[in-house]
């Protein structure tokens, strides 16, 4: 199951003001997530997109940190890929860059939705 990106993308709101051409911020990650039906007990699950927006070749963004409250899902979630380090605070890809244009995704369920948001990007690199 695919999101739908171009649509959510266009209710951002606009692009990233940039100075300079290899800069990056912790604005060219988004995160989008969606419902994405039941499991058979019953519990909703949902399907999450992590994507590096940054149109540069020269931002790899990595050490990516997502507000992420008590996050916990019944369905196991690879933790290479997305983990929860301790209160708010859940490690993108293990930490490694996302590099421009690159997307990752997982499934989690739970009873509701959590609220994901990007606290913090270690850096860029080219």
């Amino acid at each position: 199951m695919y999101l739908n990106i171009s649509k959510i993308d266009t209710d951002y709101g606009g692009d990233v003001n940039r100075i300079g051409e290899n800069t990056c911020s912790k604005a060219d990650i988004r995160i989008f997530q969606a419902p994405t039906g039941t499991l058979p007990n019953g519990i909703p699950s949902f399907t999450v997109e992590i994507l590096n927006a940054c149109p540069s070749s020269g931002c790899s963004v990595s050490e990516v940190h997502v507000k992420c409250g008590w996050f916990s899902s019944v369905r196991l979630i690879n933790p290479r890929v997305f983990k929860r380090l301790s209160f708010d605070d859940c490690l993108v890809k293990n930490g490694d860059p996302l590099t421009p244009g690159e997307a990752l995704s997982f499934q989690y369920a739970n009873t509701f939705r959590y609220p994901l948001s990007v606290s913090s990007i270690a850096g860029c690199s080219t």
